[in-house]
């Protein structure tokens, strides 16, 4: 006799097993599969122990811009905040539709609701993120052609 290893959602926990060895193997952060209308999504979270070094020929923020406002917010405060606009994929950020467009938002902008906010390139496939509310662009927290993480905000809309 053999000992029925499904979950209570039907998948099978070896298949579970083998697409977390396979987050390891090929060293992605996530997986996603949905099988007769189930869906099954197994993440892990990598910790960088390395500085973050900017590309080759990326611009510097000009140091004699206004100085900071007391009330700047903090990259906690960012993520907490109920207008962020989470990254729902890991993948690479395009702030345009193509390198010469303009941006889809800047700050500033009114957008409503299912409006394209920025892509992020996941895997070859270029997915659209919708505004998930109306409202104004606040802070843009990402540069363009910058890799993300799932959950990472990245637009604060007010």
């Amino acid at each position: 006799m053999s000992k029925d290893t499904r979950s209570k959602n039907g998948f099978d926990k070896e298949f579970i097993r083998e697409l977390a060895g396979l987050l390891i193997e090929t060293g992605l952060t996530e997986i996603e599969i949905e099988r007769s209308g189930l869906k099954v999504r197994v993440a892990r979270t990598l910790q960088v122990t390395s500085p973050v070094v900017a590309p080759a020929g990326a611009v510097e923020p000009a140091v004699a811009a206004a100085p900071a406002a007391p009330a700047e917010a903090s990259p906690a405060d960012d993520a907490k905040h109920p207008g962020a606009v989470r990254s729902p994929m890991v993948g690479t950020i395009y702030l345009s539709p193509e390198p010469s467009a303009a941006p889809f938002v800047e700050i500033g902008s009114q957008v409503t609701e299912g409006q394209t906010l920025l892509i992020i390139e996941a895997m070859k496939t270029m997915n659209h993120i919708p505004a998930p509310r109306s409202g104004t662009v606040a802070r843009i927290l990402c540069q363009n052609e910058q890799p993300v993480e799932f959950g990472e905000p990245l637009i604060i809309i007010e």
